[in-house]
């Protein structure tokens, strides 16, 4: 029994503070002027990069360019204010593109913003119910397949911008009619939108390349809007098709509300509630994985169903965590949610004050700004790594890819779940087995003691190192490391409160792994990296070994070694040769 690991005693976490908002916790810390200018200037530049992003989705969404505001102001404003991120961004997204202009086609501009509110009030339920934890069982090739998809839906969508086509009736929604209509109106090319769309395209490839902290796409579209107006050419433009947008916010107001309307929108809701949460979340994943910092997943559900109700009182539409707008906030220098909700306040001033030269801007360079979005939006490398890496994970991506282009977002995200599991179901069946153990008790993977320090292994070989290296940490992960437990490792490993220069991962008792954990224990390998620390994967079973090298785990990013043991020491004398060389130097 001596050699048994004594598990902490966990203590549930209170309801407060499961919900105290990321600004509270912000503020209680010490908020200083420094900090308020960081988050001023990073807020400004957030605002930047959202205003022709905000109305190039929501007139991809079928509505008018001023709703796209009004959600990056209304909605942003509140996620920022009442989310568990400090860094998440909110505002229109380009996933939503999709599902938004199904409903407006189907119910109208009042259906949806109903839809919206309906939408905040299951998010509230979802976040108040302690359900965020569930949206992380969401396995990795899913939400790699629905991306994509919505990715090349994206793009179907602007074409008809991008080479200024007319027409000959309306644009249908589905993708193959989408294409042959497209197609029937080639002859009526615009060159001159071809032109623009092509420039913008290229201004924010080129800006991103050699002056990548630059707001590429208003310079791009800028560019586009201001050689549109020198040269008075024959595109289409804001200004032509919708007549400009409002030099100010609306009133709140309730759409009409009916039993009967709430019953033809609800499914509508509840696609809104599934795909905010998932993309919200993920955006928070980023954000965490950027900073080192921790959300609260329940609360950050919370505040989308806030931020998704206050949106839709001001007509404004679904509102969601960007992952784009939130990296810019990270990579901008702010320190806390103070930063997203001044990036609301610039967005309204910037609509205040120049909302007249919005008319200006050329449908078709909004068209290369989305363009642009769905190319970055592409996983293309996880993409091609799934699809090699076994015919499970590829069954699922393409599942979930084609069902998203050519059926439905929803229907694609719950048949992927569905085949994920089965196939962990299969997997988990041939990896049973009946070996003869000794009297140790391995930690089940509910239980999670991955950061406790192999406590529960023999250590005779390895103890020397350990105890006079304290720059070398192990751990060990033990049962089965799937898409159901990823979430629970990632948040062991983030909690580890040191920073060693080596971390040693055992897999000797991980008998299967898929390629979400995979992507999860990559996520963490960059972070140590970034802080050039070093890491070893010990005991990896041939084919654990071939899915995290499949997954760009291997040397030099980490060293394998077959044992804990050996692991353990490799690290210690790589640590101790440095130390030495160091010292001969000095």
């Amino acid at each position: 029994m001596a050699n048994q690991a004594v598990k902490p005693q966990t203590v549930e976490p209170r309801f407060i503070d499961l919900f105290t908002p990321k600004l509270i916790t912000v503020l209680r810390e010490g908020y200083g002027l420094a900090s308020l200018r960081a988050d001023a200037l990073a807020g400004l530049t957030v605002a930047i990069v959202a205003l022709p992003l905000s109305m190039a989705i929501a007139i991809a969404s079928g509505v008018t360019p001023d709703r796209g505001l009004y959600t990056a102001i209304a909605g942003g404003f509140v996620v920022s204010a009442l989310g568990g991120s400090r860094f998440q961004i909110g505002g229109p997204a380009g996933a939503f593109i999709v599902l938004v202009a199904a409903t407006v086609q189907a119910h109208g501009v009042d259906g949806l913003i109903l839809a919206t509110i309906l939408s905040g009030l299951i998010l509230l339920a979802i976040g108040f119910l302690r359900l965020g934890t569930f949206i992380k069982y969401i396995p990795y090739p899913v939400t790699v397949g629905f991306t994509c998809g919505i990715a090349v839906i994206i793009f179907a969508s602007q074409i008809k911008e991008l080479l200024g086509l007319t027409l000959a009736g309306p644009e249908p929604g589905p993708l193959l009619p989408k294409l042959q209509a497209l197609g029937a109106a080639l002859p009526s090319l615009n060159i001159a939108a071809c032109g623009l769309a092509l420039l913008t395209i290229g201004i924010i490839v080129a800006i991103r390349r050699f002056r990548p902290h630059w707001p590429v796409m208003v310079i791009a579209v800028a560019a586009a809007s201001f050689l549109g107006w020198l040269f008075g050419l024959p595109v289409e433009t804001i200004g032509t098709r919708f007549g400009g947008i409002p030099q100010n916010m609306p009133l709140p107001h309730l759409p009409e509300v009916s039993l009967a309307k709430i019953e033809a929108v609800l499914p509508s809701a509840l696609s809104f509630a599934l795909l905010g949460s998932i993309e919200s979340l993920l955006s928070a994943v980023v954000a965490d994985s950027m900073s080192g910092r921790r959300h609260r997943s329940n609360c950050e559900l919370v505040a989308q169903g806030a931020a998704n109700i206050v949106s839709g009182l001001f007509g404004g539409i679904c509102v969601t965590g960007t992952i784009a707008r939130t990296a810019t906030n990270v990579r901008a220098g702010a320190r806390g949610p103070l930063s997203g909700m001044l990036h609301a306040v610039f967005l309204l001033g910037f609509m205040l004050l120049a909302a007249p030269l919005a008319s200006f801007i050329p449908l078709a360079a909004l068209g290369g700004v989305l363009a642009v979005v769905a190319w970055n939006m592409a996983e293309k490398h996880a993409f091609a790594v799934l699809v090699r890496a076994s015919r499970g994970d590829a069954v699922v991506l393409l599942a979930t890819f084609l069902l998203t282009v050519f059926r439905d977002l929803t229907e694609g995200i719950l048949v992927g779940f569905g085949l994920s599991a089965l196939l962990f179901l299969h997997r988990m069946a041939q990896a049973v087995s009946v070996e003869q153990t000794s009297n140790e008790v391995a930690p089940p993977i509910a239980e999670l003691d991955v950061a406790d320090r192999v406590a529960d292994v023999s250590r005779k070989a390895y103890d020397v190192a350990l105890a006079t290296d304290p720059d070398v940490v192990a751990y060990r992960i033990s049962g089965a490391f799937f898409f159901g437990a990823a979430a629970g490792v990632a948040a062991a490993l983030e909690r580890i409160g040191e920073h060693p220069k080596a971390y040693v991962i055992d897999f000797a008792a991980v008998p299967v792994l898929d390629s979400t954990a995979a992507a999860t224990i990559d996520g963490f390998v960059r972070q140590a990296q970034r802080r050039g620390a070093r890491v070893y994967l010990t005991g990896a079973r041939p084919t654990v070994r071939r899915i995290l090298l499949q997954h760009g785990l291997r040397p030099p990013i980490v060293r394998f070694r077959s044992d804990l043991q050996d692991g353990v020491v490799a690290a210690h004398d790589a640590l101790s040769g440095n130390r030495a060389k160091v010292a001969s130097q000095a």
